[in-house]
């Protein structure tokens, strides 16, 4: 792969496969249906790969259900924060299932949504309601759900007794690459503040955040926690949605230093590629991801260098990382586990071209799954 010019994002095969088949195992083994978010994770041309694997996705906008309805080909859940009525019946034609963030907006809809069920039995879509546990088990409050005030999910306090008619699912979601002690907590705030509406329901949907793919998950914990709410609500389907999960690990980003800047004792690498353009959640977290090519966290050996991207923006950096030999320009550095949640994020700020895009099969063989030019940059703006 020496002979790709970076930068690129790559993408293994083999890494994915591995990660898919845990996923099934672990829904076969719990007795639940996982699905994919398409938050985390948008690159079609994976999609066959994930398609022997899962059947269905979890989509937050048009774009992302006519892109799993056209390469995935399952079963779409649709979860907006807010619908509107020139999007609300696209949504109906083209889901199985529909999670409402408020009461307000299920008596809005309500109304178009029996019309549809009536006239498509066989094509059927099922609603739901967001609700939110108020359990906080996130520490970075971006990612938080239920920090007070969230505009996410209606409390139990906001819902009452019953639920309206016609309501046949429950959402939470209260994660964010967490581990399964995070969900025994939300699992026991969840039951303990809406149990008195499961049975009354048909399916429960258990969000996104669970990191089971992560190397030190309990798996087993996990399926142990479906498996005994499954007891405890026999009728139910149980739903989990995860994003990162599915490609955690899967990909790397290879960049190569361009120049180094020495200013008041901080050596700072400048790539050529951007945290502010083409890994947006290092600032935004923020966190340091790992480089192959550095020394172990920690280490005191070596030389201490930032990473400054190739942007305008004065923040477009982060670090420090120690590396055994000083930098030099032409010198290619891997940036780990840049495939979830970062090429779906991505920009052209500043105009800056674009990473390509590389699938790395199973045998070895690469292939280019996309390359950007000059128009795409110009056509944003068309």
């Amino acid at each position: 792969m020496k002979n790709i010019p970076t930068p690129y994002y790559i993408v293994y095969e083999e890494r994915l496969r591995r990660n898919l088949e845990l996923i099934r195992s672990v829904a076969a083994r719990a007795g639940v249906e996982i699905i994919m978010a398409f938050k985390a994770n948008a690159l079609w041309k994976t999609f066959p790969i994930i398609r022997e694997y899962i059947g269905a996705s979890t989509a937050s906008s048009l774009n992302e259900m006519q892109l799993s309805l056209d390469y995935l080909r399952g079963d779409v859940h649709a979860y907006c924060p807010v619908y509107t009525p020139a999007t609300f019946p696209r949504f109906l034609a083209g889901c199985s299932h529909i999670t409402f963030n408020s009461l307000r907006q299920f008596e809005q809809f309500a109304p178009e949504l029996r019309a549809w069920n009536e006239a498509h039995p066989d094509r059927r879509v099922s609603p739901g309601l967001r609700v939110n546990p108020q359990c906080s088990v996130i520490g970075t409050d971006i990612y938080n759900p239920c920090l007070p005030g969230s505009r996410f999910g209606m409390t139990a306090e906001m819902v009452g007794e019953r639920l309206p008619e016609g309501l046949e699912g429950l959402h939470f979601h209260a994660l964010c690459e967490s581990t399964s002690q995070d969900l025994e907590r939300v699992l026991e705030a969840f039951e303990e503040q809406f149990g008195h509406l499961l049975e009354r329901v048909k399916w429960v949907n258990m969000g996104g955040g669970h990191l089971m793919t992560r190397e030190g998950y309990d798996t087993e914990h996990l399926i142990s926690l479906l498996r005994g709410f499954r007891e405890r609500h026999p009728h139910l389907q149980v739903i989990l949605e995860p994003g990162s999960a599915f490609t955690w690990r899967t990909g790397d980003l290879i960049t190569s230093v361009m120049d180094v800047v020495d200013n008041q004792g901080v050596k700072t690498a400048i790539i050529d590629a951007s945290f502010a353009c083409h890994m947006p959640d290092c600032l935004e977290m923020p966190y340091k991801p790992a480089i192959t090519e550095a020394l172990p966290e920690g280490s005191e050996q070596g030389t201490a260098y930032r990473l400054g991207g190739n942007s305008c923006l004065s923040g477009d950096y982060t670090g420090d990382w120690r590396f055994a030999e000083p930098l030099q320009p032409d010198q290619r550095l891997t940036l780990e586990d840049m495939n979830h949640y970062t090429t779906v994020k991505t920009n052209m700020f500043n105009g800056i071209q674009h990473p390509s895009i590389w699938l790395c099969r199973a045998d070895g063989s690469t292939e280019c799954l996309r390359e950007f030019s000059y128009e795409d940059y110009r056509d944003r703006m068309d």
